[in-house]
């Protein structure tokens, strides 16, 4: 509450960080298992690294501007950013290069690639922790801080904006194919996060200004409040059912529907939403932002298109491989999950349901005028048709595990990479340790032992042959002590007279 609302962007920055730490205590809840440890230090190691670019984003825009207050640095007014946008650093403005680094920050916390590796291993937390925070505004946070500075964005910097809608659209991608070989539930979920989140960045990068409301903007935002519907009945119904089960594992998991149907229903309805069906609340806000990228750019319309359809792709290979197919073997009797569990499923499926429907124009744009969908309608048909075909592939795929699905020999590359997350977490590590520790760490550590203790070392021994030498005058004789001060009595003598 304290981040949404904050009244400048420094106060933002301390609840900012303030969500961090929540983050990493949540993740870190289960603090005697070793993975969940890992996992909470690794989110606050990746996001502290991109904060620090915010912060520098954040001085700099301050420095010129003369401000913190967003009332004054998005009231559009081009004087407050004469200064900084006249001044040159490598080519680009400082405008350009304060705003590109906040966005950063937004990156950092919205898991954006490449800074997107934390948030699959987040999942080691309660599961009830990881519908708090890809529902919330713990990992949407980046998306809400480009919106709140979106008339700076699209009036004086649009070349970032662009470059964050293909950042955007890129993660899209990146995290699609990732969560389409995926085998832990929760994984499947997070990197669904991921492409989603950026389904918003791609949203907002590509706004046009009409009067109010920006085309992009309003669907980014809309769209981040139907992803918080759906996304945490997802989780929660991912929990229910590792509840049941015991496990996060797919191939633990099959024929759910009829010992858990309420759990059923409501994980799919959610699978509905994010696919992209109609009424469910997913299709309005999904849309929408097709149809404003088709606007910007045919070529990325497709592509986010193409990132629609993969969603209903992995969701339903989710949901077929849960509930469907042959019931595996367990060493205790399943049953649907208890009322304490069942009643938010069913609380959340109404609004996944319903939340299309509900006028967000109004609490997004600034006269207030009545929502006005600006839905290509053709475009929208196109993507449920779409979507329908990759549901359709996955249930024949995926409904009757008996029939495993055979990879291609020429996709069995691709298979092993995407399981692996494309390596990226192999290549942070590499650099980490080669380069890092055996390089630059290494190098440190040498002048660190060598010149700056050398130095220290070198200064002790010389004070301690110097306090050798000098020692003698402390001898405690009363007569040394009386002829050195004859001798410096007269020498005092001398120099007072003769020089």
């Amino acid at each position: 509450m304290g981040l949404v609302l904050s009244t400048n962007i420094f106060q933002m920055y301390i609840f900012w960080e303030l969500v961090g730490v929540s983050s990493y205590l949540l993740i870190g809840f289960y603090y005697t298992k070793p993975a969940a440890v890992a996992a909470s230090k690794k989110a606050f190691i990746v996001t502290r690294f991109a904060d620090m670019f915010f912060l520098i984003g954040i001085l700099v825009l301050s420095y010129y501007t003369q401000t913190f207050d967003f009332g004054t640095l998005t009231s559009g007014n081009s004087a407050v950013f004469q200064e900084a946008a006249s001044a040159k650093f490598l080519g680009a403005s400082a405008l350009v290069w304060a705003m590109a680094l906040i966005f950063i920050g937004g990156a950092g916390k919205s898991a954006m690639f490449p800074l997107h590796i934390w948030l699959p291993d987040a999942m080691e937390g309660p599961t009830p922790v990881s519908a708090l925070i890809h529902a919330a505004t713990m990992v949407v946070a980046g998306v809400y801080l480009v919106a709140r500075l979106f008339p700076i964005y699209v009036l004086f910097t649009p070349e970032v904006l662009q470059g964050i809608a293909y950042v955007g659209a890129f993660t899209s991608m990146f995290a699609a194919l990732i969560a389409i070989v995926q085998t832990d539930i929760k994984r499947v979920l997070a990197f669904s996060t991921i492409s989603q989140i950026g389904f918003m960045m791609v949203a907002l990068g590509v706004s046009k200004l009409e009067g109010h409301e920006g085309l992009g903007y309003m669907a980014s935002m809309f769209h981040l409040f139907t992803h918080a519907m759906f996304k945490a009945l997802l989780f929660l119904g991912a929990g229910s059912v590792i509840h049941a089960v015991h496990s996060n594992e797919m191939e633990n998991m099959g024929g759910l529907r009829k010992q858990m149907p309420i759990t059923h229903l409501t994980f799919l309805t959610a699978c509905l939403a994010i696919a992209g069906i109609p009424p469910f609340s997913g299709f309005f806000s999904k849309d929408e932002i097709l149809s404003a990228t088709y606007q910007y750019n045919t070529g990325l319309g497709i592509w986010m298109t193409l990132v629609a359809a993969l969603t209903a792709f992995y969701m339903f290979r989710l949901y077929f491989s849960i509930f469907w197919g042959k019931e595996k073997q367990h060493t205790h009797p399943l049953h649907e999950s208890p009322k304490s569990m069942t009643f938010p499923l069913i609380f959340l499926a109404i609004p996944t349901l319903l939340g299309g429907f509900v006028p967000f124009g109004q609490f997004v744009t600034a006269d207030r005028a009545p929502y006005s969908i600006h839905m290509d309608w053709l475009v929208a048909v196109i993507s449920v048709v779409v979507a329908l075909e990759a549901i359709f592939i996955a249930r024949k795929l995926y409904q009757h595990p008996d029939k495993k699905p055979v990879v291609p020999a020429a996709l069995k590359g691709f298979h092993k990479a995407a399981s692996h997350r494309f390596y990226v977490d192999e290549v942070y590590l590499f650099i980490t340790k080669k380069i890092l520790f055996n390089g630059i760490s290494r190098a440190f550590t040498w002048f660190d032992r060598h010149v700056v203790d050398g130095f220290i070392n070198g200064l002790a021994t010389a004070t301690d042959w110097f306090s050798i030498r000098i020692r003698v005058f402390q001898s405690g004789e009363i007569q040394w002590y009386a002829w050195v001060f004859l001798f410096g009595t007269l020498l005092i003598t001398a120099l007072i007279l003769f020089v």
